[in-house]
């Protein structure tokens, strides 16, 4: 497939140079975690639009591009979704979910890195969400190491609920944590677990960590409830999420 990526290529420097226009503030961890050859399953967190754009730049030095999993929703934008076919990412309709699980064990069969996102749309709470077990399934019946990585501060940038902003100087922190592999006997929901346990000490690293606070109480909407924040908890946030599925349906969270 690498003869193929004139596409992905193209997009990595176009995204790159918007990047540096913005000034965006990247702190990247643990990089050396991805592998840079073979197959491997890439499990991300989900607080915006941008998710993916970050993890797969982050994933540069590695010299390995991801094959992400998007909803298809994403694939009938215009333009965008001509992109995403090009560059080889893999629509997930729910309703057929198997055609995409088939399609990314196709692409680890072929030694690619595949990036799902195991929440499946956007957390409103920025904590995470309840998981599916797609990433855990394919790592674990393709024997891939499951590599958890969580952004935060990119949903200052671009997520629901109308909050963009063209702010330059955002800091956006990428962690990277150890590859996970599946124990001799493990069941998909025993990996899907062990997941989402790394990714909650990442995303609790990368919130903490963080070099920037609120400036007012305005710009208390991007700290989860628990850090002082305005976000809502995830019980409320999983209300407002089947509200705004019934207000416009299909959703390109």
């Amino acid at each position: 497939m690498p003869g193929k990526d004139r596409t992905y290529r193209f997009v990595i420097v176009v995204f790159g140079l918007l990047f540096r226009l913005m000034g965006y503030r990247f702190d990247v961890r643990g990089v050396d975690n991805i592998p840079t050859s073979g197959r491997a399953v890439l499990a991300g967190n989900h607080i915006g639009f941008l998710d993916f754009t970050f993890i797969g730049y982050a994933a540069r030095p590695r010299g390995r591009r991801i094959r992400f999993m998007a909803k298809t929703s994403v694939f009938q934008l215009p333009v965008v979704g001509r992109l995403m076919r090009a560059m080889h990412h893999v629509p997930v309709d729910r309703s057929h979910g198997a055609s995409a699980y088939r399609r990314g064990l196709a692409l680890l069969d072929d030694e690619q890195v595949v990036g799902v996102f195991p929440e499946a749309t956007i957390s409103r709470s920025w904590l995470l969400k309840p998981f599916r077990r797609g990433a855990a399934g394919l790592a674990l019946h393709r024997d891939a190491p499951l590599v958890p990585v969580v952004v935060w501060g990119g949903h200052r940038i671009y997520t629901v609920d109308g909050h963009r902003s063209l702010r330059r100087g955002v800091p956006v922190t990428i962690v990277v944590g150890t590859p996970l592999r599946a124990e001799r006997g493990e069941t998909v929901d025993a990996l899907s677990d062990r997941l989402r346990a790394s990714m909650e000490l990442l995303l609790a690293e990368a919130i903490d960590t963080y070099p920037e606070s609120p400036r007012d109480e305005d710009d208390r909407w991007w700290l989860p409830h628990d850090r002082g924040g305005a976000a809502p908890d995830p019980r409320t946030a999983a209300v407002l999420d089947r509200e705004a599925v019934a207000r416009i349906g299909e959703t390109f969270e």
